[in-house]
């Protein structure tokens, strides 16, 4: 009986130690998703070099590059991400890999004018020693009643 409260006690620690864990890493990602966001309608191409993977690739409407084309296209204001409206959001972990939805209404300044467009955005972030870099980017259209199933 001493054993099997024992082990019962030990048990419910660690799936509620894993379930922290994994909630604490989730909002960590989350939150940098977030301030990914803030980065990019600031055109804070230092703090995005620091967080995109030098071969991360970018797949927007209008074609995919890498990194050093996205960071091209920030600091120029060829596509200004003034705001993206973020409306639900899921994270997903897979060893050290996180990918995370967004389901964003955003505000860009492309091509001479202001566009408000519709997305579910695809991020996908990996642990690097202690650091996440981010190695996908990509921006799916869709209806303003798409919804992330979690």
């Amino acid at each position: 009986m001493k054993k099997a409260t024992l082990f019962l006690l030990v048990l419910i620690s660690f799936i509620n130690f894993t379930y922290g864990q994994s909630s604490q890493t989730e909002n960590e990602v989350l939150e940098l998703s977030m301030l990914k966001w803030k980065w990019m309608a600031e055109k804070d191409v230092n703090q995005l070099e620091k967080l995109f993977d030098p071969q991360a690739k970018f797949v927007h409407m209008s074609g995919t590059w890498t990194t050093p084309r996205e960071l091209e296209i920030i600091e120029s204001g060829s596509i200004w991400y003034k705001n993206a409206e973020v409306h639900d959001s899921a994270v997903e972990l897979f060893g050290n890999t996180a990918v995370v939805w967004n389901r964003i209404t955003l505000t860009a300044f492309v091509r001479g004018s202001d566009v408000v467009t519709e997305f579910t955005v695809t991020e996908v972030y990996q642990k690097q020693d202690s650091d996440w870099k981010m190695l996908a980017l990509t921006f799916s259209s869709v209806r303003d009643t798409h919804q992330i199933e979690k």
